[in-house]
């Protein structure tokens, strides 16, 4: 749990994946997740939580349906969304997250 929080909480995205190993969706989710962790490299994490295994992060952010994708920043989810979703599509969210060179710039200016 605490490494969940580590990752979730870091500047750098994070795009959880909810899903169930029962789940059809979820195993046709699973191979377009790889794309979107290769395309996107060291810039964003991407990791899949099996919600009968990790009841009570489910349980905490409302997962109700999976596959349920929510993309973190900083501990706070940014983005949310169910249902398979396409690699362009999921890559192109976690960029719009990314910090640039001026965001990392102003930071350490404040």
């Amino acid at each position: 749990m605490s490494e969940f929080t580590d990752m979730i909480g870091s500047s750098k995205p994070t795009l959880v994946d909810f899903f169930a190993t029962w789940c059809g969706p979820c195993r046709v989710q699973g191979p377009i997740l790889e794309q979107v962790k290769n395309a996107v490299g060291d810039s964003a994490n991407v990791i899949k939580v099996d919600i009968d295994k990790n009841q009570e992060l489910a349980q905490q952010y409302r997962v109700q349906s999976v596959p349920t994708l929510i993309l973190f920043k900083n501990g706070e989810p940014v983005w949310r969304t169910v249902g398979v979703q396409q690699a362009g599509f999921l890559e192109e969210k976690i960029r719009e997250h990314i910090p640039t060179k001026s965001d990392e710039e102003f930071n350490k200016k404040s």
